[in-house]
């Protein structure tokens, strides 16, 4: 039987020698009496045992665990917890519990994720997640795994499982341990992990947020939808956290939510990018680069639409008043270097605007000339016909009215890569760009006799 398809019921129904454990001292006579007495029976006897003697079960599987290494047997007792915790997540709180202080019980489950086959590593996240979660808050002298700080025993601390498992699970994001399954058990955690601040922080230390990003992108079948919302969930959690936001601000995550979207009927998957969209609103750039995206008008086509979900509803209209706020505060050079620094070059009003460009000009010496630098290199690296022509034209502008535009254009060496456009076979940016290198060579004195 291939591991990587195995199932929690086939490993089940295995019969695992108890007793020859017992012989040869790796379990104790007790354990071998609660065993019996929970091993093959119904659902409904399992689980009154748990209500009643739950620490002592958990005691026995995570000792079982951490003294046993037969491949099978440590199958088969991840299938016995992961069967226990499924009927009943809140069972999680039982590895807490005050009875069981002298067991270390990360230690077995952080080992198996990185030594066991795709059945153990899968379990193993799965269920540290669901207890590292369920966890008590540490109180004065006490770290969360119930061992008291003045102990000498090294004892596998929370911090310890919390990074390790972020390892793995960013482990599992850039080269997954099974083909269909690694990536979607990996964000299914981190959609649980991710509200704890510290993983936050390790997960952004290690770089995980570029490897959920590509994973943000229009779904179709029921489990990439799954996979999606989750990962959006990721999103929005990391969209709390300052040194995320820095990285989602520099990479094509914004586009990416927005396509997602426009493009998705699921109510969960649109009311989590929504809400994400709401807290990335007021940071940084983000504001002016969705409105530049066309968001306002894509929330009042989402608007039309009949949503039950009252939290989506809200976070359209918080979305619908910040970006309403958004475009009132954008001054008219914002929105253009918006437009430059994004490549979206269009013949938006104020390219021909005599006004803008008087009042403007010298917003152009910003940053040692930045935006001119840009659209110096649009004219280099864009394959879009309107935004050569705009480039073109903006810089003739720039030449006409700025005092010292002639030089600064001429010093950026701009007119070499403005004349090879001049061979354009498209007729808009030819004509720009031969306006361009007249001003150029004509200078600013003669250059407003040229018009557009």
């Amino acid at each position: 039987m291939d591991h990587a398809e195995l199932t929690t019921e086939q490993v089940l129904k295995r019969d695992i020698p108890w007793e020859t454990y017992m012989t040869t001292k790796l379990i104790t006579g007790t354990c071998l009496q609660l065993l019996r007495r929970y091993d093959k029976r119904s659902e409904s006897h399992r689980s009154q045992l748990l209500d009643d003697d739950g620490p002592a079960y958990v005691q026995v599987f995570v000792g079982i665990l951490r003294d046993i290494f037969k491949e099978e047997t440590v199958e088969y007792v991840l299938a016995l917890i992961d069967e226990m915790l499924a009927a009943n997540p809140k069972r999680a709180r039982l590895f807490h519990n005050g009875t069981i202080v002298d067991k270390d019980i990360y230690e077995p489950f952080l080992r198996l994720l990185w030594k066991g086959n795709w059945f153990i590593q899968e379990k193993s996240c799965k269920i540290l997640a669901l207890i590292v979660s369920a966890r008590p808050k540490p109180q004065d002298g006490i770290v969360a795994n119930g061992e008291a700080s003045n102990s000498k025993r090294k004892i596998t601390t929370i911090d310890d499982v919390l990074k390790g498992l972020v390892e793995w699970l960013c482990a599992q994001l850039k080269k997954p341990s099974h083909p269909s399954r690694g990536i979607p058990t990996a964000v299914n955690c981190l959609a649980t992990l991710l509200k704890e601040p510290v993983v936050r922080s390790s997960f952004v230390q290690l770089d995980g947020v570029k490897l959920l990003v590509p994973l943000i992108s229009p779904a179709s079948t029921q489990q990439s939808i799954q996979l999606l919302y989750e990962t959006c969930l990721c999103i929005w959690l990391l969209s709390y956290y300052e040194p995320a936001i820095e990285y989602l601000a520099t990479s094509r995550t914004l586009p990416r939510l927005i396509e997602v979207v426009k493009s998705s009927t699921k109510e969960k998957v649109v009311r989590v990018v929504v809400l994400t969209l709401r807290n990335l609103l007021s940071k940084g750039t983000f504001g002016a680069q969705m409105v530049d995206l066309g968001l306002p008008q894509m929330v009042q086509s989402l608007k039309a639409q009949a949503w039950s979900d009252e939290d989506l509803l809200e976070g359209l209209n918080q979305l619908e008043e910040g970006l309403k706020d958004n475009i009132k505060k954008l001054s008219s050079f914002d929105k253009y270097k918006q437009e430059v620094l994004l490549g979206h070059l269009d013949w938006s009003p104020m390219h021909k605007d005599p006004i803008f460009w008087r009042e403007n000009v010298t917003n152009f010496e910003e940053n040692d000339f930045q935006i001119l630098r840009v659209l110096i290199t649009i004219l280099d690296t864009s394959s879009d016909p309107r935004a050569l022509a705009v480039a073109c034209f903006d810089i003739s502008q720039f030449v006409q009215q700025h005092p010292a535009g002639r030089i600064i254009v001429t010093d950026l060496k701009a007119k070499e890569r403005v004349m090879k456009l001049m061979n354009h076979e498209n007729a808009e940016v030819t004509k720009n760009a031969l306006l361009c290198i007249q001003r150029l060579f004509l200078g600013a004195k003669y250059a407003s006799f040229l018009q557009a």
